[in-house]
């Protein structure tokens, strides 16, 4: 299979832990339809929690580019630049009362994947047209990061607060740092990503002729 056989154009976005991400896209998807713009999460493609490394206190770690099915999730983008229709598991954060339901997605003319991990990969990083980085300071990450995991998860302070030291800064510091020289666009949310989201959906709708 051809790595990009498609007019596809394929975007690009990342950002630390609690940096907005999620909310980001969120609101860009309340613009289109499925039809003219293909969503694809990396936090689809975590490994099984039993397959997920543990640091040096046994505390597995999610905040590794081991930790994802990295593999799965590029051929995968291929597949949708090549006009295929994918269907994975929704990934459920570990919650296991929860049943994951079947996320299937359709190409599109533009395809944006979203994760910690979209730009480690080279193979990965050489397929986007476009590259976004979504930037706040620690304290608004870590104080988004608490809301999140406490209070939406219910997982206890300590290990939120554990997690965020011990995981989440090094993986911002070793892979996701060092893409902010090479990446197309620097959106800063401390406090709102309104004029990034404005700016992409001007494009987004040029782009589509709409």
């Amino acid at each position: 299979m051809s790595l990009k056989n498609s007019n596809s154009f394929i975007i690009g976005i990342s950002g630390g832990s609690g940096s907005g991400k999620t909310s980001f896209i969120r609101d860009i998807k309340e613009h289109f339809s499925k039809e003219q713009i293909c969503f694809l999460s990396q936090d689809d493609y975590y490994k099984p929690r039993e397959l997920q490394k543990e640091d040096e206190n046994g505390i597995k770690n999610f905040d590794l580019p081991e930790s994802i099915e990295m593999d799965e999730f590029y051929f995968d983008l291929v597949k949708l630049t090549n006009g295929m229709s994918v269907e994975r598991p929704e990934y459920t954060f570990n919650n296991e009362n929860k049943n994951p339901g079947m996320i299937h997605l359709d190409p599109a003319p533009i395809i944006i994947v979203e994760g910690l991990f979209v730009f480690y990969e080279p193979k990965l990083f050489n397929l986007l047209d476009l590259k976004i980085l979504i930037h706040a300071s620690d304290t608004q990450k870590i104080i988004r990061r608490i809301k999140r995991d406490r209070v939406e998860r219910n997982y206890p302070l300590e290990d939120v607060l554990y997690r965020y030291e011990h995981h989440v800064l090094p993986s911002f510091e070793t892979y996701i740092f060092p893409f902010f020289n090479k990446v197309d666009i620097v959106i800063n949310n401390n406090k709102s990503f309104d004029m990034g989201k404005e700016m992409l959906n001007a494009f987004l709708r040029n782009r589509l002729h709409i």
